[in-house]
């Protein structure tokens, strides 16, 4: 139950067993175009799109490199760890950036991006993280961004990386210039592979003023693309395998169930976990779907509640990050995660506070959870 590597579906991971091929050959063409035709259709986006052999980190230093320019002006949100390494990469171009500072578990809200972009009419482009793995917060606002950027012809660029697969983000439909994730999280494939989207209008600037990086430099991928369906370097072939797989059991169940199941887990674990006496980090308003993060109760010692869950329960939860360590654990909700995973989860948080001293009524987190998983049964 961690925010990310998640479980891998047997199914996934039985798919790096293929013979490892020729990237030069027919095969391979096979293989990348229906990788993807596929990752298109995850991203809901007809725009150009690339699947880097690299870490999510790798794809959100592409969407940087790629785009931000030296006296660019950016606005960005800033509210955690993730978002906070965005911003460097940004600065690290040596462009300006216009941070929207807020406490951890709090983002900043749409009437904030809103005056950013109306005392900054020169700005280039805005960032942000979608989803904050460190604080388990999520923005709601980004289907009303595009709008606001297209005021001023700034780019919109949106790091999903322990989100998307597992909560709506059509690319399109919101206007989203350039899109990155990772294979490791919700979309429930092995680390390795990381995917990112560009429309037209990012492209075309990528390819007036390419990068002087060469392993991230995208326009050089999308001439391999089109002259032949290979990828300038050697790719990860069996985590490409692996990643295809998971994004086919994703289409196969569709992608308005797999967004409502992963919602009606969160809510279970959100509720079921509250029950328990636990108190989300986040505002109620600024939650994630795809990662619960809660408070400690007052003296419980971080270390030895995920050691006694792990080794007892055999249920990996992460602790927290910088200032949040020891106060807070993050639980995943992301990539197969169902009912099972959930009532396993709330049961043996329950048990091992119990042993630790700490009251929790194991059988008011379950029911709460299970009035929150009902519209999952068959």
């Amino acid at each position: 139950m961690l925010p990310g590597p998640t479980n891998v579906p047997n199914r996934v991971m039985r798919a790096m067993l293929a013979p490892i091929i020729n990237h030069r050959s027919a095969d391979f063409v096979d293989l990348y175009t229906d990788v993807v035709a596929k990752t298109q259709a995850v991203f809901e986006t007809k725009n150009d799109v690339v699947a880097l052999s690299a870490s999510g980190t790798g794809a959100v230093e592409a969407g940087v490199v790629n785009m931000v320019r030296k006296g660019d002006k950016v606005i960005i949100p800033v509210n955690g760890e993730f978002s906070g390494r965005l911003a460097q990469l940004i600065e690290g171009q040596g462009a300006e950036t216009v941070r929207l500072e807020t406490e951890p578990g709090r983002n900043a809200t749409f009437d904030q991006v809103k005056e950013a972009f109306d005392n900054n009419k020169d700005a280039a482009a805005f960032y942000v993280v979608h989803n904050e793995t460190s604080t388990g917060t999520m923005v709601r606002y980004l289907d009303r961004v595009a709008d606001l950027a297209s005021r001023n012809g700034a780019f919109y660029v949106v790091d999903s990386v322990s989100l998307l697969g597992g909560s709506p983000l059509p690319v399109d439909k919101w206007g989203i210039d350039v899109c990155m994730t990772g294979a490791q999280k919700a979309v429930a494939a092995p680390p390795g592979i990381s995917p990112i989207s560009v429309s037209p209008r990012a492209r075309k600037r990528m390819e007036e003023r390419p990068p002087s990086t060469m392993y991230f430099n995208l326009p050089r991928y999308f001439k391999y693309y089109e002259e032949s369906r290979h990828t300038p370097f050697t790719p990860a072939l069996p985590l490409m395998y692996a990643y295809r797989e998971a994004l086919s059991i994703i289409l196969e169940e569709g992608l308005e169930r797999v967004f409502a199941r992963h919602k009606a887990c969160s809510d279970a674990l959100y509720a079921g976990l509250g029950a328990l006496g636990l108190e989300p980090f986040a505002r109620e308003e600024d939650r994630s779907v795809s990662i619960v993060a809660l408070n400690y109760p007052e003296g419980l010692d971080d270390a030895k509640f995920r050691g006694l869950l792990a080794s007892k329960f055999k249920v990996l939860v992460a602790g927290g990050f910088g200032n949040l360590k020891g106060k807070v654990f993050r639980v995943g909700c992301m990539g197969e995660v169902g009912p099972y995973h959930v009532m396993r989860t709330i049961s043996s948080v329950a048990a091992a506070l119990a042993m630790m001293g700490v009251g929790a009524d194991a059988q008011a987190g379950l029911r709460a959870a299970e009035k929150e998983l009902a519209p999952l049964a068959p």
